[in-house]
C-alpha cells in the first residue's frame, strides 16, 4: 500500500475551491403564441421585422437549489402589425454548490441560461412553424456579454444616482 501525502501550501497562498453545477431537471414553465392577424396575414407579402427579447431570473429553493427561468419573446411585425408573438418561459433546477456568493450570481445569470437557450430556441422554431409560418432559428446569444453589461449599468448607476426632483 502507497501512502500519499499533500505538500502544505506556503504561507499566503489560498486554497482553491471549485464550485459544481449540476442539472437537475429541464422543463418548459410557460409558452404563448399568438397571431392576431391571421388568416389575413397569410395572404400578404410581407418582409418581417424580428424583435428579440431576454429575461432570466434565480429563485432560490434551498439546499444550493436554483430556479433559474429564461424568457424568450420574440415579436415579428410587419407594416405595423403584429404578426405572431411567441414567448417561452424555459426553466430549470440547478444545483450550484462550492461557489463565491458574487461567482454563483455570475454562474446563475451566464451558464444555467447557457444550458436552457437551446430548449427554449427549439420551442419557438416549433412554436412558429406550427403556426404556419417560416420556420424561425434564432441566433446564439452571448449571455456573459449581456451580464458583463448589465454589472456595468448597475455600477454605473449606483456611481451616478438618479437626481432628485421636488
Amino acid at each position: 500500500m502507497t501512502e500519499q501525502s499533500e505538500t502544505p501550501k506556503p504561507a499566503g497562498q489560498a486554497q482553491t475551491r471549485s464550485g459544481q453545477l449540476m442539472i437537475q431537471k429541464v422543463y418548459t414553465k410557460d409558452l404563448s403564441f399568438e397571431t392576431p392577424h391571421s388568416p389575413q396575414i397569410f395572404s400578404e407579402d410581407w418582409k418581417p421585422t424580428v424583435n428579440l427579447q431576454l429575461a432570466n431570473h434565480a429563485t432560490t429553493h434551498g439546499n444550493d437549489l436554483y430556479e433559474v427561468v429564461l424568457t424568450v419573446t420574440v415579436t415579428v411585425t410587419f407594416a405595423e402589425k403584429t404578426v405572431y408573438l411567441a414567448e417561452v418561459n424555459q426553466a430549470g433546477i440547478f444545483q450550484v454548490s462550492g461557489f463565491p456568493e458574487n461567482v454563483k450570481a455570475k454562474v446563475l445569470a451566464t451558464m444555467c441560461p447557457n444550458i436552457l437557450y437551446p430548449f427554449a430556441r427549439e420551442m419557438v422554431s416549433d412554436l412558429v412553424t406550427r403556426g404556419g409560418f417560416p420556420q424561425l432559428l434564432l441566433a446564439p446569444v452571448n449571455f456573459e456579454a449581456l451580464y458583463a453589461e448589465q454589472v456595468r449599468q448597475q455600477s454605473g448607476d449606483a456611481a451616478n444616482p438618479p437626481a432628485v426632483t421636488h
